[in-house]
């Protein structure tokens, strides 16, 4: 899908500048030019989601002949994002008269629904038009926070993610304009992170502001920095073969077309590092292939840990490779998780314990020694995991082969409570 155009010419006029006439030219202006009967097509059937401008012009005025360049300046500046529009009163005066449209240069903007349309009354200049059509700029765009980005990147799996770091405290026009565009709209999902987000800036390791990332894959498993200009266009080139390709289309099951909603979303299948829960922990350590590491935290764990366990985890993924073992990284907070101390009953934490899920429940904990002295640091973790894949781990059964009960969590307004 191309992005709006702002250079439409319907019904070219008949006027000469040598004539002293406006003449809004295809190759030299990025106004667009419509005819009465095109109005409703062009502006009013998209009056629910687009902002638009319309200059009511008279070709042989000369103060509509001044202001073309001006205005023209507006399109430039829109260009994709807004249609900037024009019509002649000469040719088509019982319209402008219908618009109550008395003096020329006129110019009505028409804000997205429910709001009415109204006469421009600021300076006809550039920067007052362009900043009048941008304040009706709508912004489906998500502003995130620590706590809503792991939600926001799990749920509807199908679309693409596209965060937009940034220095300042909320979008610019170019990703409204992005956000409300006709297809993006409905298959692509943007986001917005002021920079002040430091664990999310962090995590995927922003080093500089504006930067673009897209993320995308059912699990979020592939990752692109932008690289090209920060310019409307350039980015809707870039991000629109990934909602044509299909992989925008909502998820559907047996073809409801049902999205899944925020209560559906499963965000530690996009986390590094999950956090182990009664609603992750099948999907995070005990279902499928390995053994699981776990943090043992007082707390929730802190970026700081979770880039620990990244690189320990792509240590001994790279080291397991051609053996055909398996290691899943985790964290689990024991000042939630009460009866889960109560089994592992660490030393001191952190902790860390590797747990076999499988045939029979069992675990092996990191040994602190008789004073304390080995930390649950990146250091303590690693002679844990190389004790194991060593063969000298002693491993404890689980009393009863039976999980404890897992802590019941107080779910954010409108969500059911974790059980």
């Amino acid at each position: 899908m191309a992005p709006v155009r702002s250079l439409c010419l319907l019904g070219m006029l008949p006027a000469l500048g040598d004539a002293g006439k406006v003449e809004i030219q295809a190759m030299k202006h990025d106004i667009m030019q419509i005819q009465a009967p095109t109005f409703d097509t062009i502006i009013g059937k998209f009056r629910d989601s687009a902002v638009s401008s319309l200059w009511f012009f008279k070709e042989d005025n000369s103060a509509d002949q001044k202001f073309l360049d001006e205005y023209n300046k507006v399109a430039v500046d829109l260009k994709g994002m807004a249609k900037v529009c024009a019509i002649s009163c000469t040719e088509f005066p019982v319209f402008c008269d219908k618009q109550g449209v008395k003096e020329t240069p006129t110019i009505m903007i028409y804000p997205p629904n429910p709001v009415p349309a109204f006469k421009y009354e600021g300076k006809m200049e550039q920067k007052g038009i362009t900043g009048k059509i941008a304040r009706f700029m709508s912004d489906n765009s998500q502003k995130l926070t620590k706590d809503k980005i792991d939600t926001f990147l799990s749920t509807d799996p199908s679309k693409p993610k596209v965060l937009l770091f940034s220095n300042k405290k909320s979008s610019p026009l170019m990703w409204k304009a992005l956000s409300v565009d006709t297809v993006f709209k409905r298959t692509v999902k943007l986001g917005f992170i002021s920079e002040d987000e430091a664990d999310i800036v962090q995590r995927f390791k922003v080093k500089k502001f504006p930067t673009v990332i897209m993320q995308r894959g059912s699990k979020g498993e592939t990752k692109e920095t932008y690289k090209g200009e920060l310019k409307f266009n350039d980015l809707h080139a870039w991000i629109n073969p990934y909602a044509e390709s299909g992989m925008g289309d909502k998820m559907a099951g047996g073809g409801s077309g049902k999205e899944e909603s925020v209560e559906e979303a499963k965000p530690w299948l996009v986390q590094e590092v999950p956090e182990l829960t009664s609603k992750s922990h099948n999907d995070v350590c005990f279902k499928g292939e390995g053994l699981c590491v776990i943090y043992l935290t007082e707390g929730a764990a802190s970026q700081a840990d979770i880039e620990m366990l990244t690189g320990l985890s792509k240590k001994f993924t790279s080291q397991l490779s051609d053996r055909g073992a398996k290691m899943k990284w985790m964290w689990m907070n024991l000042a939630v998780e009460t009866n889960y101390k109560d089994l592992f009953q660490p030393a001191q934490l952190p902790s860390a314990v590797v747990f076999n899920p499988h045939k029979r429940l069992r675990f092996t904990a990191l040994d602190h020694g008789e004073d304390n002295e080995v930390k649950g640091d990146q250091q303590g973790i690693e002679k844990l995991v190389d004790k194991v894949l060593g063969g000298d781990a002693r491993f404890k059964m689980v009393p009863g082969q039976k999980l404890p009960a897992w802590a019941q969590r107080e779910a954010a307004a409108g969500k059911k409570a974790e059980l």
